[in-house]
């Protein structure tokens, strides 16, 4: 299996995830029926990506340091935040609104001691630090001079790095922390989503998403029709961390097409009728 497959597999094991999650989250089960059967259907894929594992050699080591701090991280961080709710869930007390805050408040604080306890590596994985990327995720490289688990023995060795794990539960608590500030604040209606945990990034052409924004903002998608074109950019370049440069150059080369200048829309449009059709027959 060479990389290309390998990351392919992922990828699709992720989006089956994903999709798993969300249609049993729109399921009108109470909140504890929903995170065993999420919890289920996660372990079942971590072991799925496990098999891939051993089927797959890293070509170097930036390779493997990128999926035990990145890739593996985001599917245990999901399996970790469903079972502490689920835990926090089913041992809540029936009482009132208050006493459930001041329960909800009790757990919270459980996270603020995580958080102290491991400040030096979450200070480093929040700061993007590469510096010592070999020692915490590289397979066989454990470094006693660091902190390490007590459970470091209990790992899968071929399966796990001395802070991989760390890296799952800081995405999980980060989520926990949400999801807890708004049971405080008993605002029941906002879900945690777990959508932060891989963030989304495009990677058609720039002037594809130019030219989409045009045509979106030109239909009147956002706010009614009063917004402004370039707060509509300055949205979406935040929100996918893309400089999308000088737009209004890019819509002047648009316009000098020869043929089809709007033919990422086109794209879109086949590529869609396309899905339909399949789905049809």
């Amino acid at each position: 299996m060479n990389g290309q497959h390998f990351k392919k597999k992922v990828d699709q094991l992720w989006s089956a995830l994903m999709t798993n999650i969300d249609h049993i989250s729109r399921s009108d089960n109470d909140m504890i029926s929903r995170a065993e059967e999420i919890l289920m259907e996660t372990d079942a894929v971590i072991r799925q990506l496990k098999v891939l594992l051993r089927q797959y050699q890293f070509v170097d080591w930036s390779e493997e340091i990128y999926f035990f701090k990145n890739t593996k991280p985001q599917f245990v961080a999901i399996y970790i935040y469903y079972s502490k709710l689920l835990s926090i869930e089913a041992s809540k007390p029936f009482a009132d609104p208050t006493a459930l805050s001041s329960y909800y408040e009790s757990e919270r604080s459980h996270l603020l001691f995580f958080y102290n306890e491991h400040k030096d590596f979450i200070n480093y994985y929040r700061r993007k630090s590469t510096f010592l990327d070999k020692k915490y995720f590289v397979r066989f490289k454990f470094d006693f001079k660091l902190k390490l688990s007590p459970e470091l023995y209990s790992y899968d060795e071929e399966f796990s790095t001395s802070h991989d794990h760390m890296v799952s539960q800081i995405m999980a608590n980060d989520l926990l922390d949400q999801y807890l500030t708004n049971k405080i604040n008993s605002d029941n209606s906002k879900e945690t989503s777990i959508s932060q945990i891989r963030n989304l990034q495009w990677t058609a052409p720039k002037v594809a998403l130019t030219e989409l924004l045009y045509a979106l903002h030109q239909s009147n998608c956002f706010n009614g029709g009063h917004s402004d074109l370039a707060e509509v950019f300055r949205w979406f370049e935040n929100s996918f961390n893309i400089n999308l440069g000088n737009y209004h150059k890019t819509l002047a080369e648009i316009r000098l097409r020869k043929t089809d200048r709007s033919k990422f829309l086109t794209l879109l449009q086949q590529n869609l009728n396309q899905h339909l059709d399949d789905l049809d027959s």
